[in-house]
């Protein structure tokens, strides 16, 4: 087998249980003359926060409650217990009907805990504490490539923006899963981000595998502390989103996006392709994106209207440009991920390339409209689309009274800088597709044939 995680226990030997990884997660909690095992610590959490990660190749031998760790060449290994910080009612649903609309409500408070104590808007100050040791190789960086899977690979997409315009430095993203499998043009002078939400994702793990082998410097982004992408990683920084149940990732990407933003800033303002002014200012308007999002979860009462009208839809069209472009993509995703509905996000200028021919009274078109570099553009594709009888539903800025007459439906955000405009526009994309979810009677929290941490290639 190429990756597993096992635990065996046999007839003849009742007080013996050996357990063992590879490839796959596999975590040991330590109870009070009780062993308990699963693939991460959220249901260990309930009994004990004592754990051990096992690392790749190692087996935990527990006879008579005594514990013994061993790697698979039978030498005995030191382990290292960890104390978990999350609490119970972390991975409870705390009064609502599904753990993935908690965890939407949950971003306003992960974002501010993603910031807290990096950083500081009156001092001017940023720090990711995990990369200092790094930091001067990472801003002389030749190239910096992104890689990640499913909604950690959109993250990657809102970064390559931001790193490209406050830092000036060349970004390429993959698909974990593409990267692997062929020759990429990689070397000491090179960056890999590799983001993953469960750090355990076995395509990513091996996309790190094979950028180390080549000298690349790997820069790790997490949610779950002791993750096998953090220990794989030269630096790193965690997430700080907290426990995510739901399947259908939300408070994590936009965490992601949090820490991939603070690491553009950084390089930008390191390798001096930044201004002090429009950094100092970018930091401030970082600072109010907490308070911002909680604003946008008021929409959700319009946002279930909007939903009763298309929960029947067959097919939905997302459309975005710009830096808003993979959050087009995002929520076409989460509507395919938790309802069951074909939708495909594409770039709002591509529309007439193909997808306009699938335009008619039928066809749902969701678009991202913010009053910025693009907005007439846009304005231009909503015209489009109304010619031909679309139903158009609008994320607008907050009194934007043009589209408002143009489009059926518009859901309001507040004004934000437009790099940091997906923290907020992705909102109303989660909740359109939660409460469509919800009418369509699909099981939100473990939608089929999904898993929350896709340890397998």
């Amino acid at each position: 087998m190429d990756a597993f995680a096992i635990a065996i226990i046999h007839e003849d030997y009742p007080n013996l249980l050996i357990a063992a990884r590879k490839g796959s997660p596999l975590v040991l909690g330590l109870g009070e003359n009780e062993f308990f095992l699963a693939s991460d610590a959220t249901p260990i959490i309930e009994f004990t926060k004592q754990v051990i990660y096992l690392e790749d190749h190692e087996m935990a031998i527990i006879k008579n409650n005594s514990l013994t760790i061993k790697n698979f060449d039978n030498l005995p290994m030191d382990p290292f217990i960890k104390q978990l910080e999350m609490e119970l009612e972390e991975i409870e649903k705390g009064g609502f009907e599904h753990f993935m609309l908690k965890e939407i409500f949950e971003q306003p408070k992960s974002i501010a805990d993603c910031l807290r104590g990096r950083i500081d808007s009156q001092a001017g100050r940023l720090t990711l504490g995990g990369i200092k040791d790094y930091m001067n190789q990472m801003a002389n960086a030749r190239k910096i490539t992104l890689t990640a899977c499913g909604t950690s690979w959109h993250a990657c997409l809102v970064a390559e923006y931001l790193i490209e315009e406050f830092a000036r430095i060349p970004v390429e993203v993959e698909y974990a899963s593409e990267f692997r499998y062929r020759n990429p043009i990689m070397g000491m002078n090179d960056l890999l981000i590799a983001v993953s939400q469960s750090g355990e994702t076995a395509d990513t793990l091996a996309a790190i595998e094979l950028a180390k082998s080549r000298g690349a410097t790997i820069f790790g982004v997490c949610n779950v502390v002791g993750a096998s992408i953090p220990r794989a990683t030269h630096a790193g920084s965690y997430t700080h989103a907290g426990p995510e149940i739901g399947v259908a990732s939300t408070k994590a990407f936009t965490a992601q996006i949090s820490v991939l933003a603070m690491f553009a800033l950084m390089l930008g303002h390191k390798n001096g392709q930044l201004s002090r002014e429009r950094y100092e200012r970018l930091l401030a308007e970082f600072e109010k994106i907490p308070a911002l999002m909680q604003r946008c979860l008021n929409v959700q009462d319009k946002v279930s209207e909007i939903a009763g009208e298309y929960a029947g839809a067959r097919n939905f069209l997302y459309l975005g440009r710009g830096v808003n472009f993979p959050v087009a993509l995002e929520g076409a995703l989460k509507l395919k991920e938790i309802s069951y509905i074909h939708a495909e996000g594409y770039p709002a200028a591509e529309m007439k390339h193909g997808p306009i021919a699938l335009i008619d009274e039928e066809m749902p078109v969701v678009i991202i409209v913010l009053k910025n570099s693009s907005y007439e553009k846009i304005v231009s594709n909503i015209q489009e689309v109304k010619a031909r009888k679309g139903k158009v539903i609008a994320i607008v800025t907050e009194g934007d009274e043009l589209v408002a007459k143009l489009a059926d439906h518009c859901i309001e955000i507040p004004e934000v800088d437009e790099y940091f405009s997906p923290l907020l526009t992705v909102i109303p994309l989660q909740l359109l597709a939660y409460h469509i979810a919800v009418l369509r009677w699909c099981n939100v929290d473990q939608p089929r044939n999904l898993a929350k941490s896709v340890t397998v290639e």
